[in-house]
């Protein structure tokens, strides 16, 4: 496994970064499986785990804890703030208030003393930027976390908050977490040259479009059990659809399998520093682990390229950051007296 520097950190962290999501409730519920799986991949040289506090409410942070004993000083471990861990409304968010408490249930759970990357989960418009940055200075300075970063912010966040930290001289976020794919290449246009310009390194999730460039979701078939539930109804967008059948010959030509060609994509950009996996299984991993060493030629890139054109999104990036104003109809529309002209 080759490696890379991860921004400006000086920390060198391995392309292929293993995504820990799926371990626990939500996915693969076998701790001991789950930790094999973990080991598997840092014997493949996989030096970066990601994680987040949310991920089945703190059960994945419990099974990478217990995958890591005896090898944490080899690993870039990361993870996450600002999902609900509770009914309770200040057990999320940014604030100071609940950065400073769910650190310390986050370094429990994974056994550790210090997080190598302590990321922002989601933008969380109802605190002030320096109220968040501050609090993540103090982690800083005191130990427990090494750098920090975002995760699916759009371009003008992150920027103010490299301006706020430079004004306040507070610790800036290092790093940047969007979605980026084949089929979603909108960050091509904004977010991975705002990062480049203020050195920030990035790993990016869902490399496989949430399964779509598996190969398992073909136009005119019935894959998995979830392709009718409202979360998953990119699996039939046919534009997508479209996509995933205009690429399969490419891969095949090729000679190699639809996910292989889409990890190579991913980390093919100059601007992407690693491409986060989500395996389940163990056969999982095996299958992606035997695309590392694929390289892309510039041949096949450009014909990907002319599928999905540089910059954008196949179809709805339901992925990506929503503000508020999209979501709720209040802040985009003026009072019912008040929209007349004259």
């Amino acid at each position: 496994m080759r490696y890379r520097t991860l921004g400006r950190t000086g920390i060198q962290v391995s392309p292929y970064c293993l995504g820990a999501m799926m371990f626990g409730a939500i996915g693969n519920p076998d701790h001991e499986d789950s930790v094999r799986i973990i080991h598997r991949a840092l014997d493949a040289g996989i030096n970066c785990i990601d994680t987040a506090d949310v991920y089945s409410r703190g059960e994945s942070e419990e099974i990478v804890g217990k995958a890591l004993r005896g090898r944490r000083e080899d690993v870039v471990l990361a993870t996450k703030v600002n999902g609900a861990m509770g009914d309770d409304p200040n057990r999320r968010g940014t604030s100071r208030r609940w950065i400073m408490a769910e650190v310390e249930h986050s370094l429990r759970r994974l056994g550790t003393d210090y997080i190598d990357l302590y990321q922002v989960h989601r933008l969380d418009p109802t605190v002030d930027i320096e109220e968040t940055l501050s609090a993540l200075t103090d982690l800083v300075r005191s130990g427990k976390v090494r750098a920090i970063g975002s995760s699916t912010f759009p371009a003008s966040a992150i920027v103010e908050a490299q301006w706020a930290a430079e004004r306040r001289g507070l610790e800036r976020y290092r790093t940047e977490q969007p979605p980026y794919s084949i089929l979603d290449r909108g960050i091509e246009r904004e977010i991975l040259p705002v990062a480049q310009r203020y050195g920030m390194g990035t790993l990016v999730w869902s490399p496989l479009a949430q399964g779509m460039l598996t190969g398992r979701f073909r136009k005119g078939q019935q894959a998995g059990t979830h392709r009718g539930n409202l979360p998953f109804e990119h699996y039939r967008d046919e534009r997508r659809l479209d996509a995933v059948e205009r690429l399969v010959p490419i891969a095949e030509q090729a000679g190699m399998s639809l996910t292989h060609l889409a990890m190579a994509f991913a980390v093919a950009h100059p601007g992407v520093t690693s491409a986060i996996i989500g395996p389940r299984t163990m056969e999982q991993l095996d299958d992606l682990l035997a695309g590392a060493e694929i390289a892309l030629d510039d041949a096949i890139l450009d014909e990907i390229d002319a599928i999905v054109a540089p910059g954008t999104d196949v179809g709805r990036l339901d992925m990506a950051y929503n503000p508020p104003e999209l979501q709720q109809t209040a802040l985009r529309r003026r009072p019912a007296g008040d929209r007349a002209a004259a």
